[in-house]
């Protein structure tokens, strides 16, 4: 493939152009009110130093992009099909600069995105690219910073719900009970598709996603994934500290065994008891289920963790949008 300039085209730049030093071309100043620094001639220097850095003159700095951040969203398919990414880097004439791409996929800025190139951690169709201004497809090139692929598609939506007691984890209720669509409403009236990645039942409240991401959801519902959800129950009883030991060995449910990653006693006091508890189970109201079975029927139940999500101070009924970090924990908990 051959090298591109900045300007996006194959090959070494033709410069055509009168340079700044030879004033041709140069827009007069004369007649101009001199700026608070002095002469006229001393503010038209400063704007043309300035101009001469945006088009690029000084070269990326590669130490700054080598220790420069990522702050991009990994893609959900970290790989793709045979075959699709193993021809290199392929100019499009009619393309995007790939420092523009990432910079719009929130990589970097657009100048911290062309150190990060010249760093050689940028791949392009399995090749690195380290020249600059190279014109892509951002809708088929297969783009990775650091190994890892960028999500380009902005449509997506990653929602943490602290659902309130009471509430059906559903988007609509026949019945006109309280749920989970009428706080994502207006989200989806206009125009985005929310669904919930499982239930908590309507005496559970407590932590609850929201996306548009069928596959992730899919993978995170999906029991061979194994992913955690962390609960705190306040259950009838004190409970006694070789319990944990008897859950994570397992316990024999009228639908199959269920076992706890996880068992912490938090607090004992007048007959009741908080434990925490960490378990990869999606089964209906198992927390509640097995607890019971156990002889310490759940009194009140929250959801604090999905993985290394965290409901954190979030009040009930409040939404917020997933970070780049928290969305691409899930990723990699489910293999995308």
């Amino acid at each position: 493939m051959a090298t591109a300039g900045r300007d996006g085209t194959p090959g070494p730049r033709k410069r055509g152009k009168p340079t700044a030093k030879s004033g041709a071309g140069q827009p007069k100043r004369t007649g101009k009110k001199p700026t608070h620094r002095g002469a006229a001639g001393v503010g038209g220097a400063e704007h043309r130093g300035k101009k001469r850095h945006r088009k690029g003159s000084s070269q990326p700095d590669v130490n700054a992009g080598r220790i420069r951040l990522n702050n991009a969203k990994p893609a959900r398919h970290q790989t793709v099909s045979a075959g699709t990414d193993d021809g290199g880097a392929t100019y499009v004439a009619d393309g995007v600069r790939l420092q523009k791409v990432l910079a719009q996929a929130g990589v970097a800025s657009r100048r911290g995105a062309e150190e990060m190139i010249a760093a050689g951690r940028v791949e392009v169709d399995g090749e690195i690219v380290t020249e600059q201004g190279l014109r892509i497809d951002p809708d088929t090139a297969v783009i990775r910073v650091d190994g890892a692929r960028v999500i380009i598609d902005e449509t997506r939506q990653y929602l943490a719900l602290n659902k309130p007691k009471g509430w059906q984890s559903t988007m609509s209720d026949d019945q006109g009970r309280p749920c989970v669509g009428d706080i994502v409403a207006e989200r989806v009236m206009a125009g985005q598709r929310l669904f919930h990645v499982g239930r908590l039942d309507a005496d559970t409240e407590g932590l609850l996603l929201l996306t548009n991401d069928g596959e992730l959801a899919h993978r995170l519902m999906h029991p061979s994934y194994e992913v955690p959800k962390t609960y705190i129950a306040t259950v009838r009883g004190e409970v006694l500290r070789n319990l944990g030991r008897t859950l994570r060995e397992g316990v024999e449910l009228e639908d199959g065994p269920v076992s706890v990653d996880s068992f912490t006693v938090l607090a004992v006091h007048e007959g009741q008891s908080q434990v925490r508890i960490t378990l990869h189970e999606g089964r209906n109201r198992i927390v509640r289920r097995l607890m019971e079975a156990v002889g310490h029927p759940v009194q009140a139940l929250v959801r604090t963790h999905i993985g290394t999500v965290t409901l954190g101070e979030q009040r009930p009924g409040s939404l917020r949008v997933l970070g780049r970090d928290e969305v691409g924990a899930l990723y990699k908990a489910v293999g995308l």
